[in-house]
């Protein structure tokens, strides 16, 4: 490695005409040679010595500034090699040192990855460099297995059948038993699961990791007791929402022994926790460290240069794809501009190698389980499509990591199980706003005669909910204040979305309204919006019925009739009913719940209340049919003919392969409380 990195200096020291390493008046070849070689080893030393001590000061850094900073620290490293050599002639400008250091670290992490090819033990050593170095260790050489547990974020149960069909996910097809070579031996079965009526992240991953995701109704939502709105990705919930979960189990979570969380929303109970959002909040100290995966990955330069080029490439690919889709006039089509580059490339490029490298790392550490989220499927398939070109690349990729997680797991101290699983999937379909003009926001204010922007105003959607309340109110709706947007009143309502799950909540009542409050505040609301083409259904809850779900044509069925009379429910198939009601028994339910119109006959489309075109969040098509990929060796999911329904099933099915590796003697799952089993 020093040779290559020699000569690489004496080439880049022939092309850049900042870059020199001889005198002015010239030097022979061998001094030159030699003045490369002392460069070149003293780069390497100063790299091996100091750049992991730079990493660790900078661990307070944001992530994108540290991925900058990384250029800037090499071409610092180079500048002080060169004057280290003794001829004192070498120099090179500071921008020209950048350019020289990332190509350096570049072939330098070329030239050890070609030398251990043959060489399992360099090779271990190489991936040991990945690992976080803070890590405790095992006793060596453990006989029970351990379980790699990975998540691929938003990929359904047949996207994945898709990808594999089409040659995307070879390592998926090959553990399946689908692979190019004739009488392949499948080592995994695929076994689809459903979710909740709230299909995203928060509440399964909580559900999975921490055995319930009890009172999480939706991505977001407003709480009447604490006056706040309450969002799963935000630090602070995120870290309440654990907290509730062990309360009400009364036990830590799935990775409680010797676990590790990578990448996740939630802790899961592990020990070992990077990128966790869940104590992003908390001050960093050896029991927490939510950076700590950035420093194992970006104390390697090389790795750093790597996925900083990376990242380069992907922002530009992005700008690409949404441009030639601009230009194409492709439908459906959100904005992607901005800062969403940018946001892609960190959870396609810097969020997957970070974890991916973690996750190594305690494999080869011998940690009994690990939870890991990759989450740039997700990412992707929201601004361009669950199915589309893009997001199929973005799959080529994860299948790439799982290679790599299955390759490193044949040089762990332990053998290994690899579990992979989905949280969610994703729905495809226009957003709301783009098919009616309006956002749900929009027309619930119409609904309630309060004033709306002038564009909204002028819709069909917009003219019927005014004249609703016209008729309803029997007199002209105010139109003052319509020219400008007005300050928001406690008694106005508040409206959030959550992918086709909207929630509509009266701030100034402190408790859950109910239908006929709501009709006796708003008489037209719940018409205008059980009536509206884009509207599944709504969920209020009765006075004289309890929860009662409502529809066009004036459709009222109280919850508990639902299993005979499905009404509106009918189209979003078996188990919507189920969590329907077990959504209407969560304190926090929105005084108003609205799920957006879905036709299986029109390619499962959904309307997203949010700008995404491919969304999940609530009910309706791929977004609530996850799927669990799981080795033959252990048992099956559930028994033949029977579901597996709810992000906790998945959880005590988790729990049980772990026993079951002799691993980690978790408790039993906690006893449900009454509400549970009532619902």
């Amino acid at each position: 490695m020093w040779a290559v990195s020699t000569v690489t200096m004496l080439v880049l020291a022939g092309i850049l005409p900042d870059f020199q390493l001889q005198s002015a008046d010239g030097d022979s070849a061998t001094s030159i040679a030699v003045t490369a070689a002392l460069g070149a080893g003293a780069f390497g030393l100063l790299s091996a010595i100091f750049w992991p001590l730079l990493v660790r000061l900078l661990l307070l850094v944001p992530a994108l500034v540290l991925g900058l900073l990384v250029f800037f620290l090499n071409g610092s490293l180079l500048i002080v090699a060169l004057r280290l050599v003794p001829s004192g002639d070498s120099e090179a400008a500071p921008e020209t040192a950048v350019i020289v250091a990332a190509v350096m670290s570049a072939v330098a992490s070329a030239t050890g990855a070609a030398l251990a090819v043959r060489d399992d033990d360099a090779y271990r050593r190489r991936l040991y460099r990945l690992a976080d170095r803070r890590r405790r260790a095992l006793p060596p050489g453990p006989s029970s297995p351990g379980t790699v547990f990975v998540q691929l974020d938003g990929v359904g149960h047949d996207v994945l059948l898709d990808a594999v069909g089409k040659d995307l996910m070879p390592t998926v097809a090959r553990w399946l038993g689908n692979g190019n070579g004739t009488g392949a031996r499948p080592t995994h079965r695929l076994t689809p699961w459903r979710t909740d009526w709230s299909s995203q992240t928060g509440a399964s991953q909580l559900g999975i990791l921490h055995g319930s995701n009890h009172d999480i109704p939706a991505f977001r939502w407003y709480e009447k007791a604490g006056r706040e709105v309450m969002v799963c990705n935000r630090p602070t919930s995120a870290a309440e929402l654990q907290r509730r979960a062990i309360d009400r189990t009364g036990d830590g979570g799935l990775l409680t022994a010797d676990g590790a969380s990578r990448g996740n929303l939630f802790s899961g109970g592990a020990d070992e926790q990077a990128l966790v959002l869940s104590i992003a909040t908390k001050r960093r100290s050896r029991e927490n460290r939510s950076r700590a995966g950035y420093f194992a990955y970006f104390s390697d330069p090389a790795n750093a240069v790597r996925t900083a080029l990376s990242f380069v490439a992907e922002v530009g690919r992005e700008i690409g794809q949404s441009t030639r889709a601009r230009v194409r006039k492709v439908r459906p089509r959100v904005s992607r501009g901005g800062l969403y580059p940018f946001v892609r490339a960190f959870a396609t490029v810097v969020e997957r190698d970070v974890v991916v490298a973690a996750v190594m790392g305690d494999m080869l550490a011998g940690r009994t389980s690990v939870y890991a989220d990759l989450v740039a499927y997700d990412e992707v398939a929201h601004h361009s499509g669950p199915c589309s070109g893009d997001a199929e690349k973005v799959l080529e990729r994860l299948d790439r990591a799982l290679a790599l997680i299955e390759n490193v797991a044949e040089h762990a101290p332990r053998p290994y199980r690899i579990v992979v699983l989905s949280d969610h999937g994703q729905s495809p379909g226009e957003t709301f706003r783009a098919r009616y003009g309006l956002g749900l926001g929009d027309l619930v204010r119409a609904g309630c005669g309060l004033p709306v922007p002038r564009k909204a105003r002028r819709t069909h959607s917009g003219a019927e909910a005014r004249a609703a309340v016209r008729a309803a109110l029997r007199r002209p709706v105010e139109e003052g204040g319509e020219q400008h947007r007005p300050s928001r009143r406690s008694s106005e309502p508040l409206v959030l979305a959550s992918g086709n799950l909207g929630l509509v909540s009266f701030p100034d009542v402190p408790h859950r309204m109910t239908k006929e409050e709501i009709d006796a505040r708003h008489p037209a609301l719940l018409t205008t919006l059980a009536n509206h083409p884009g509207v599944g259904f709504v969920l209020v809850r009765s006075e004289e019925h309890g929860g009662l779900v409502l529809g066009a044509y004036g459709a009222e069925i109280p919850l508990d009739q639902l299993d005979h009379n499905p009404g509106p429910l009918g189209v979003f198939g078996p188990g919507a009913a189920d969590a329907v009601r077990r959504t209407h028994s969560f304190p926090n339910a929105a005084d108003i719940m609205v799920n957006s119109a879905y036709d299986p006959a029109d390619g499962g489309e959904v309307l997203a209340f949010e700008e995404q075109i491919g969304s999940h969040g609530g009910l309706g098509g791929a977004q609530g049919k996850p799927f669990l990929l799981s080795p033959l060796a252990l048992s099956a999911p559930v028994d033949d003919g029977e579901d597996l329904a709810g992000a906790e099933q998945v959880h005590r099915v988790l729990r049980r392969w772990l026993r079951e590796s002799n691993g980690p003697q978790v408790p039993l799952e906690a006893e449900p409380e009454p509400e549970d089993r009532a619902a």
